[in-house]
């Protein structure tokens, strides 16, 4: 297996990410290594808090977080799931099946040997999360998710799938800015129609080779006008993205990953295995969630509220799995990536949560 490492060098000069790395090596289907990169913050006797990111994003994301969740006396594991951030990148699609990632970060938290764990997870972070947490269920005493799921679409009709798999082939390129339009009329992906406009996130990504992450990721975290993202784009098409004028501090740190677009394959091919509709991935997703219909551990939603990617993700959770009962679920706003522009808030529900659910004695 062909894997990519970017040089360390590009993340010397980032704002706000002053953190030692942590490295773990695993082992590949075939038998390659993968490296993969965590931050290991805070007191080492402390109830230890594991925080997964999503897709485009890496463990920055937590870089505004980590000193709340510090302060309150918590060990912050915060890892870059391959294919981003310091981690290894793999370089072809076909190794970014989901259950590959799942199996990749299985053995990270076991070769790690972390347990009591409070896991909290966010877009992939909880698609990946939750099924390492119903795989190594004894390792984790309360888990906390926002803005992500478990996707489990058996009965999606065959009509829907026709449409999605026609549109996904279809010749006609979907740019940034149609996606982005289509995508914020999703009201979640709990409805049919929400399978149908994620559809246009996982056809953009695919077709696109150099997927600006350090764009989309800036237009969900702060203030952007369309002339400046445009421009940002423009500059991006003709091969100069790393030295454009209109690039941000977030920007700057969401590409530093990817020196080329040849390192971009995760961001790339990870949104067409988000399970919208049926695939390989049913079984594993049935039996995970058979785990936590079964879970009685404290269990907490916490997420925006205001992100038609997810909104309504909590309903699901709330009406199924036991652990839910009598926490405080919450939606704070903030949007998809709310680790950043909620950073204080929501480090202190996560603190919280854990200060009042503590482990019992043996």
């Amino acid at each position: 297996m062909k894997v990519l490492r970017t040089p360390e060098s590009r993340f010397t000069s980032l704002a706000e990410y002053p953190f030692e790395p942590h490295y773990t090596v695993v082992k590949t289907h075939d038998g390659s290594d993968l490296r993969i990169h965590h931050i290991d913050e805070g007191p080492k006797d402390g109830p230890v808090i594991l925080c997964m990111h999503g897709q485009p994003v890496w463990s920055y994301l937590y870089a505004r977080m980590i000193p709340h969740l510090v302060k309150a006396g918590l060990r912050v594991i915060a890892p870059d799931l391959p294919g981003y951030g310091k981690s290894d990148k793999p370089a072809a699609r076909e190794d970014y099946s989901y259950q590959r990632q799942v199996d990749w970060m299985n053995q990270w938290l076991v070769q790690n040997n972390f347990t009591d764990l409070t896991f909290f997870g966010q877009d992939w972070g909880g698609l990946i999360g939750l099924r390492m947490v119903a795989d190594n269920g004894e390792r984790f005493a309360r888990v906390a998710i926002g803005n992500t799921g478990l996707p489990y679409n058996p009965d999606v009709s065959q009509s829907t799938i026709d449409k999605v798999k026609a549109f996904r082939a279809d010749p006609k390129k979907v740019t940034l800015f149609g996606m982005m339009q289509q995508v914020q009329k999703m009201e979640g992906l709990g409805k049919e129609s929400g399978v149908d406009l994620f559809a246009y996130w996982q056809k953009y990504t695919w077709e696109t080779p150099d997927v600006p992450a350090g764009i989309i990721a800036s237009a969900s975290m702060e203030p952007r006008n369309k002339l400046s993202l445009a421009l940002d784009l423009f500059m991006g098409s003709i091969g100069l993205r790393n030295i454009s004028p209109f690039r941000t501090d977030l920007t700057k740190a969401y590409e530093a990953p990817f020196p080329s677009p040849a390192y971009k394959m995760g961001p790339r091919a990870m949104p067409s295995q988000v399970p919208t509709i049926p695939d390989q991935s049913l079984e594993a997703q049935k039996k995970a969630w058979e785990f936590f219909e079964k879970f009685t551990k404290p269990f907490l939603c916490v997420g925006a509220g205001n992100d038609p990617v997810t909104n309504g993700f909590e309903k699901v959770w709330l009406s199924k799995v036991p652990g839910t009962e009598g926490q405080p679920h919450t939606m704070i706003g903030g949007g998809h990536f709310f680790q950043w522009n909620k950073a204080e808030e929501l480090s202190s529900l996560l603190a919280e949560f854990i200060d009042h659910n503590p482990i019992p004695m043996p």
